[in-house]
């Protein structure tokens, strides 16, 4: 074709496409394209933050302006996001828009996508994901999920944009604002994928630095799940397990408080994931110890909900053997972590974030056997042969720099759990070689393998101490391990955002281990040497079992406890010191601290103590 008629012919065109539906042409939202801004979350509130219905009488507060506490509420608070967002504008200027398009989207929205600093945002930016992002975004038909490329409906009725939910009203309900039954979307994984897929401008290359067609793949949850057995339709999606669903529930308290309830049903807006330790961090900073901008109340709901999605996040099988001769050792101690999400375990942004297995076994108070122990006084998971990590580990090829997400182009290891039925995908499999393919051509939902250590000669403590061994193991997972915190800290030249994470940890608690799940047991111990022999027993010992751990710790053995969320920390419930050698178990309660708002307040009546054993 002569190249005038060609450029006729995508003229004439593109003239059509201006004719066409506007779901047609729609493109994602950019800055200053919307004429209606999103309303404040706290606009919400005046309706969406009432009393539980007597239905709902006793549990925590079902109202959706529960969220507030949650990390997706507070995504533009979050110190660690903008610790890390002058690194990567460092490594690459001009491309951080994509994650202030992610984390602060009214800020984005309104043209201040180039911001480097919670400094440069306006007060509104800080409601994060607020409300109106997720009930007035719509599925254009074209723009894929991922890199926060939301489509936000902006076409009004009577001055103000319906919302997108489940209820349906009756003809004399008024809901104060227009509503759509387009709820399709809404409900879909692919709403969530609009963030939680996140791709880079680098391309991937393999381990021996070769492209591979393809962009970096930086975060795959969305995708994780949509190619696991949980997408389906038939198990779970993204909203059943982060809003779980109610039944016969009002969305406003003008329902509520007359005791109404609507057949529709809705969701419990939890919104939470396992990123406790930034949560209460940001309860320091915002709550009534520190600026008092949001009512404690909110972060007691979202912490509590936290401490449920770790109890139901894996299961752990565990063979113990009956007894133990330590002239055997123990030949072969086989562990099943299953996995019990809908992605991968853990899933998300990768950097300064790791699960692991520790395993102890202790006779009186004397440490016989361990591996990836946790030592809390140090901050490091012991580095010894057989530790079992789960991390998705990324560098810059050639330079080997790792948490440069930016530069990132080459995945060194991504051993996390699988979800069940995961199909083979170049952005979804797993790196490295602990996991084989099903018959089924699938992914294992587990990670199956079995620990060895050798004989050890230990001295008899006397009639004292029982002839028993304690064998633990649990499994723990941390977000923003210490050489993160340092990374943002030293990296980080722009500002002083780096550094100011770092204190604000150092003022109100360093990130400690949730307690994903425990399995302990005493059997009976043989072969103990009579006191007053001489004996090299006590150390940990290890097998020929080659893990794959980077800590380097060594220290003493520790009787660290958790706390009413799981937390693995220093202090009992009570908050006293934990005893050496506690074991790690008992109850803890977490006090909800009242609240400055008359309306959290009466939230925290209906809630009350929520009381958890983690052991």
């Amino acid at each position: 074709m002569h190249p005038r008629i060609l450029a006729r012919a995508l003229v004439v065109t593109a003239a059509l496409c201006l004719l066409l539906p506007s779901a047609a042409r729609a493109t994602p939202t950019e800055p200053l394209e919307l004429e209606h801004a999103l309303v404040p979350s706290g606009e919400c509130a005046t309706c969406h933050l009432f009393f539980n219905p007597p239905a709902f009488e006793g549990q925590p507060n079902i109202s959706p302006q529960a969220y507030t506490g949650s990390m997706m509420a507070n995504s533009a608070r979050d110190p660690v996001f903008w610790a890390a967002v002058p690194i990567a504008d460092q490594d690459a200027p001009g491309e951080t828009e994509d994650c202030v398009r992610c984390h602060a989207p009214r800020a984005f929205l309104e043209g201040r996508g180039d911001a480097l600093s919670i400094d440069a945002l306006a007060p509104a930016d800080l409601d994060g994901v607020a409300c109106e992002l997720c009930h007035r975004m719509v599925d254009d038909g074209v723009t894929p999920p991922g890199n926060a490329r939301y489509v936000i409906d902006d076409l009004a009725e009577g001055g103000l944009v319906p919302r997108r939910g489940p209820w349906a009203y009756a003809p004399e309900d008024d809901p104060q604002h227009p509503t759509s039954d387009d709820n399709a979307f809404i409900e879909s994984g692919e709403l969530c994928g609009t963030c939680h897929d996140v791709t880079t401008a680098r391309e991937r290359v393999d381990d021996d630095g070769e492209p591979m067609g393809v962009l970096f793949n930086e975060q795959r949850t969305y995708s994780e799940w949509l190619r696991s057995d949980y997408s389906g339709g038939t198990v779970r999606s993204c909203q059943y397990c982060h809003l779980p669903p109610l039944l016969d529930v009002a969305g406003c308290d003008a329902f509520n408080l007359a005791e109404k309830t609507h057949p529709t049903g809705g969701r419990r807006h939890d919104l939470v994931g396992l990123n406790l330790g930034v949560m209460k961090l940001i309860e320091g900073i915002y709550g009534s110890a520190g600026s008092g901008e949001l009512d404690d109340g909110y972060f007691a709901l979202s912490q509590a909900r936290v401490a449920d999605m770790q109890s139901q996040s894996a299961k752990l099988n565990v063979g113990f053997p009956d007894s133990v001769d330590l002239a055997e050792g123990i030949p072969a101690l086989s562990i099943s972590v299953i996995n019990e999400t809908g992605h991968k375990l853990p899933t998300g942004y990768s950097e300064g974030r790791v699960m692991w297995l520790e395993f102890t076994a202790t006779y009186g108070d004397q440490l016989v056997y361990s591996s990836g122990r946790w030592d809390p006084r140090a901050r490091t998971i012991e580095d010894d042969p057989q530790v079992r990590r789960y991390e998705a580990i990324a560098e810059e090829y050639g330079s080997g720099a790792r948490h440069h997400i930016l530069r990132n182009n080459h995945w060194i290891v991504d051993n996390r759990i699988p979800p069940r039925g995961l199909v083979p995908n170049v952005d979804t499999d797993p790196v490295g070689d602990r996991y084989a393919l099903l018959d089924n051509n699938t992914w294992p939902g587990r990670d199956d393998f079995s620990y060895s250590f050798p004989p050890v000669e230990l001295v008899d403590q006397g009639d004292d101490v029982a002839a028993e061994l304690t064998m633990r193991v649990r499994l723990l997972y941390l977000v923003n391990t210490p050489d993160y915190v340092e990374f943002l800290r030293d990296e980080n030249v722009t500002n002083d955002a780096g550094l100011q994470l770092a204190e604000l940890f150092a003022e109100h608690g360093d990130p400690e281990p949730l307690l994903l799940e425990l399995e302990e047991v005493t059997v009976p111990l043989m072969g103990l040497t009579p006191e007053g022999s001489t004996s090299t027993g006590g150390d940990a010992s290890t097998s020929s079992t080659t893990g794959d751990g980077e800590s380097d710790s060594d220290g003493a053995p520790t009787g660290e406890s958790a706390d009413a969320t799981g937390a693995v920390g220093g202090s009992d419930s009570d908050g006293a010191p934990a005893e050496p050698d506690a074991g790690g178990e008992g109850c803890g309660c977490v006090a909800a601290t009242p609240p400055r708002g008359l309306g959290v307040w009466l939230l925290l009546l209906l809630t009350g103590r929520r009381r958890r054993r983690v052991a």
